[in-house]
């Protein structure tokens, strides 16, 4: 398997992983609101990286290639209903923003967690 299809496995797995161990670290130690704030942003940021991921799959897959334009679109409107919903959810007081903020950053951790991983892997590689 290459390099790049490793990373992109591992920070699939690690978006789920890292929303589970937050959420629970939030549950445990922190007020109701932030921890919420965790939960719901870290569930935001995964479902919107895996739908990208799979837009992005479907479109540049042949014989489907799709305009780069309908990609486009899709990405916008996800990013207008995730919008919404973080307008929502911060304006009824029903999350902490901190926390929202926590959440999502999930994607952003696993995906630097990925690269130290495979740059670890690199270095103890050429090491031997």
């Amino acid at each position: 398997m290459n390099i790049q299809k490793r990373i992109l496995k591992m920070i699939t797995r690690a978006n789920w992983v890292l929303l589970v161990v937050a959420g629970l670290a939030g549950l445990l130690w922190a007020p109701p609101a932030f921890a919420r704030g965790i939960i719901f942003g870290g569930l935001i940021v995964t479902v919107n990286f895996h739908l990208l991921a799979r837009t992005l799959k479907k479109s540049l897959t042949p014989p489907h290639l799709a305009s780069h334009n309908v990609i486009l679109a899709k990405y916008y409107v996800r990013f207008t209903i995730s919008g919404v919903i973080i307008f929502f959810l911060i304006s009824k007081h029903l999350v902490d923003p901190l926390g929202l903020f926590i959440g999502l950053s999930v994607v952003v951790a696993s995906i630097m967690l990925a690269t130290a991983v495979e740059i670890t892997k690199l270095i103890f590689k050429e090491a031997v």
